[in-house]
């Protein structure tokens, strides 16, 4: 069985950060081949470092991964990347700075062998209530914001930390149900971006500590021998009351099939696993340490689910 491609969006205003998210998501990709499409090559100047080679509209970049440009003609762009015929672990879109995330998940939806995993928009603590109360931008930066499913509020260490908190809760109340990540640098754990992985590996291994991070995070990773109702726990998973920035896992529905199960904030989807997977259900869920309420989580799951060790924090 093939699996569709998993596609997440990143987007934001001009100047909140997706350049450098992109960048380090490349720079970290552990094997991963990630597919990056960008409206123009001057918009994203990806780390020199990291270019093997051009061509007319593409660079390929160490490690396998490639960043094509798509101009005016996404869809275009999507059936091309794909009909190239290279192996692609993640397709990362950065739009431009006024797009709307909305508009092009309904593109992404019109194409086979493309999933979306997750839309991801970043807001530079300094200026975003100003942005969305401004008479030009304030429509393009709430639409921004109302299409995450994780809001990256960067550039924490601009502001005070009470003042952090203060559009964290802005954030939640103007955009229900998303995720606020904030990340000083654009830095946060690639397992939060590329949720959905084509190994087996668990996640909670691979969330690496940073010497920009401020933000500590919590993943547990859970245990379960017994077939579960994955599409209700897929909806427990994505309430914006336990805080989840991302849970993903193996599981066995009441029917007997195996399933993967991918949540990103309050995107969840469950769908068939790849022929390998076996049980026992393996889970994990990765949240901000200081928002995350691990007995919530625990007992939301159910007794049926068990620790495999003591959470990790980073």
């Amino acid at each position: 069985m093939t699996l569709p491609i998993p596609v997440t969006l990143i987007g934001g205003y001009l100047g909140a950060g997706k350049t450098t998210l992109i960048n380090s998501l490349l720079r970290n990709a552990d094997g991963r081949r990630l597919a990056v499409l960008v409206n123009e090559f001057g918009s994203l100047p990806i780390d020199a470092d990291l270019i093997v080679a051009r061509e007319d509209n593409l660079i390929s970049i160490s490690g396998g991964c490639i960043c094509c440009s798509f101009g005016s003609d996404l869809v275009a762009a999507l059936i091309d990347i794909r009909a190239r015929g290279q192996r692609i672990d993640h397709l990362l879109i950065e739009t431009s700075g006024v797009a709307l995330p909305g508009s092009i998940v309904q593109s992404i939806a019109l194409l086979p062998g493309l999933a979306i995993d997750g839309v991801i928009v970043l807001a530079d603590a300094e200026t975003v209530e100003e942005r969305a109360g401004d008479r030009y931008m304030s429509d393009t930066v709430r639409g921004q914001l109302a299409g995450a499913d994780i809001i990256v509020l960067n550039k924490i260490d601009l502001v005070p930390p009470e003042r952090v908190a203060a559009i964290s809760r802005w954030l939640a109340e103007i955009v229900p149900g998303a995720r606020v990540s904030p990340a000083q640098n654009a830095d946060i754990p690639s397992e939060i971006i590329l949720g959905r992985q084509p190994e087996p590996q668990p996640i909670a291994h691979r969330i690496k500590p940073s010497k920009h991070r401020t933000a500590g995070y919590e993943a547990l990773e859970l245990e379960i021998d017994c077939p579960v109702d994955a599409e209700r726990l897929a909806a427990v998973l994505a309430d914006p009351d336990l805080a989840l920035l991302r849970a993903k896992g193996f599981l066995q529905k009441l029917t007997g099939e195996f399933v993967t199960l991918h949540v990103v904030g309050r995107r969840s989807v469950v769908e068939p696993a790849p022929a390998w997977v076996e049980g026992p259900g393996r889970l994990v869920c990765i949240g901000v340490a200081a928002e995350m309420d691990r007995s919530a989580v625990l007992v939301a799951l159910g007794s049926d689910f068990h620790l495999l060790q003591s959470p990790r924090r980073n």
